[in-house]
């Protein structure tokens, strides 16, 4: 082995240093006198005592080295003899450098790798090993963990080779009840020769390459890995539970539309994200359904999206306008927390109008299939993120009739790190072209379509929704009638009769005829008093409820309030709701009202 000279000191190994150099001094042909090597004074004589006898020798005098710092009596060395010089790496011993290293070291030399020293640290984990055998016979360990190949490869290319934590059973800093964790280094080494030894298979007499086995302990690193590794599982398993926790456990499903949805979480190292979807009935046949993404990762934007849900259902039994539910969730997410930025599509479909009206804040566009197969993006209007304040978010909307489907999505399905998000949105436009079937098999295929796997290192949050173009029996099931109302003592009259034959025709049972009558009498009569023409009476029939609403030009909505037994009007909404198993109002788009009700299909 060859070392870079260096001059440090080394505790205990100045006496040796100094007893080899005596050994290694060449001893002068008889009769010829000593020649030091080095040109040095010749020490001084030892001083006598005060009675003519010669005082004890000192260290000048008999050229030994003191064995410790306290025989030095001097506190600085005298003029006629030299300073005693620190040793060098030359004068130290290999064995005395390895055997006082921690690390496990093991020498091998020769193609059979036949031992040649196992150092202290190695004897403690594994246990003395005979020299001069093979590694195969006395390091069956190595064998074991593998590092014998390595070791073969090392002493042909003669470049040093690293495997890392490898498992030593019972091998943690010579604790036997504790599994050790090492990274063992094989470098090439030249064994120079040796002089004879007792065993010749020991003695090696001429140089040999060989191998230096090197293993430092891990154990505690790996240790706290796996404690790391543990707590960022427990962490994510929290945070993926409070997530789906927050999502809805089930989908609302609307009487128009056919939906499914579908979350998948990041891959295992990565932490959960923020995205959300819901579906909510808003009344009349109309259904609410979201999407949204919260910015970042983990328990606090699991915990954001939660609450952002919860706002998002609570503004839309307000019945607004998607554009207004956007406003107050931008203020409302700069309240729950500035830091925290979302992404979010809210769109209303209406069967009576056969449209998507959407508005988004930052999200990726929604895609609609029509019936003939053609996607297209419903890009526009778009407004920033949530919580970022200062704009007027504003609505669109996109034909979605009998036959059409549409996908709402979040970015961990179309976004790659090597690829720009419009690639990926292409991609899902050519794979949703292709998927056919129900929601669900939609959302599973169009999952596999973009490559999203378990370890896929985003979340993919993905709601399909279809407005099935019904035929047959189904078809018979949905009705719709409308009749314009011009005002005037006559509407409520025409009103009534045209509910009754209505109502007739479609075959309802004496009881829910009067009932749905009186209803459509009551919401004429209110637009009448408070309304302003045009006014529109529609009757709607699906396969679970019956929908009586009736339309006007002022925006004023009702409320229900308790009228005084001398009272004469005021009476119309508490009937309404007494008799109706729901019923609501709202703004409309181009201003006025509508007010509704709702009434169930017995079963069967």
């Amino acid at each position: 082995m060859i070392f870079t000279r260096w001059s440090a000191k080394l505790p205990g190994t100045q006496r040796r240093a100094a007893a080899r150099s005596d050994r290694a001094a060449p001893r002068p042909a008889p009769g010829t006198p000593a020649v030091p090597p080095t040109a040095a004074p010749a020490p001084s004589a030892a001083p006598a005592a005060a009675d003519g006898t010669p005082s004890a020798p000192t260290a000048a005098t008999t050229g030994s080295v003191p064995a410790a710092r306290a025989e030095h009596t001097d506190p600085a060395p005298s003029q006629d003899r030299p300073a005693t010089l620190p040793p060098t790496v030359d004068a130290l011993s290999v064995h005395d450098i390895l055997g006082t290293i921690p690390a496990l070291v093991a020498v091998v030399y020769g193609p059979e790798h036949r031992l040649a020293y196992v150092n202290g640290a190695y004897a403690a984990v594994f246990g003395p090993r005979p020299a001069g055998h093979t590694a195969r016979e006395a390091l069956p360990e190595l064998d074991a963990l593998g590092l014998l190949p390595l070791m073969d490869q090392v002493l042909r290319s003669g470049k040093p080779r690293t495997v890392k934590s490898r498992k030593v059973p019972g091998g943690a800093a010579g604790d036997r009840t504790r599994d050790g964790y090492y990274t063992f280094t094989c470098t090439p080494i030249e064994v120079a020769a040796s002089g004879p030894a007792p065993d010749p298979e020991v003695a090696c007499v001429a140089p040999h390459k060989g191998v230096l086995v090197f293993g430092a302990e891990v154990t505690d690193q790996i240790e706290s890995a796996e404690r790391l590794r543990a707590s960022e599982a427990r962490q994510r398993e929290a945070a993926v539970t409070l997530q789906r926790s927050l999502l809805p456990q089930e989908l609302e499903q609307p009487d128009d539309l056919c939906v499914a949805a579908t979350y998948q979480p990041g891959g295992t190292d990565a932490a959960v994200g923020g995205d959300w979807y819901d579906v909510i009935t808003l009344g009349a046949g109309r259904t609410a359904l979201v999407i949204g993404d919260v910015m970042g990762r983990g328990v606090r934007a699991a915990a954001v999206m939660g609450q952002l849900r919860t706002a998002v259902r609570a503004y839309a039994r307000l019945d607004l306008p998607p554009h207004e539910v956007l406003q107050l969730l931008d203020g409302l997410a700069a309240e729950i927390d500035a830091s925290q930025i979302a992404t979010c599509v809210y769109a209303v479909h209406d069967p009576n109008e056969g449209r998507l009206v959407y508005a988004s804040a930052g999200h990726l566009p929604i895609l609609v299939r029509d019936p003939d197969g053609t996607v297209h993006r419903a890009a526009e209007p778009t407004g920033p993120p949530l919580g970022t304040g200062g704009w007027l978010h504003t609505s669109g909307s996109v034909p979605l009739g009998p036959g059409s489907s549409a996908v709402l999505y979040t970015d961990g399905l179309v976004e790659r790190r090597d690829k720009d998000i419009d690639h990926g949105v292409e991609a899902l436009e050519r794979a949703f072209a292709g998927a056919a079937g129900a929601p669900d098999i939609v959302c599973d295929r169009l999952l596999r379509s973009l490559g999203i796997t378990a370890t896929h290192d985003d979340d993919v949050a993905i709601l399909v929704l279809q407005h099935p173009a019904r035929t047959g029996h189904d078809a018979e099931l949905f009705h719709n009638a409308a009749l314009e109302l011009h005002g005037g003592t006559e509407a409520a009259p025409r009103a009534r009769a045209f509910a009754s034959g209505v109502l007739a025709s479609w075959r309802f049972p004496t009881e829910l005829h009067d009932l749905g009558v009186l209803a459509a009498s009551e919401l004429v009569a209110n637009s009448l008093q408070h309304g302003t023409p045009p006014m529109r009476l529609r009757l709607r029939r699906t396969d679970r409820r019956l929908i009586v609403e009736v339309t006007d030009g002022d925006d004023h909505l009702p409320r229900r309030r308790r009228a005084e037994p001398a009272d004469e009007a005021g009476r119309g909404i508490s009937i309404i709701a007494t008799i109706a198993s729901s019923w609501g109002s709202r703004r409309t788009p181009g201003g006025g009202k509508a007010v509704w009700c709702e009434f169930a299909l017995p079963r069967g």
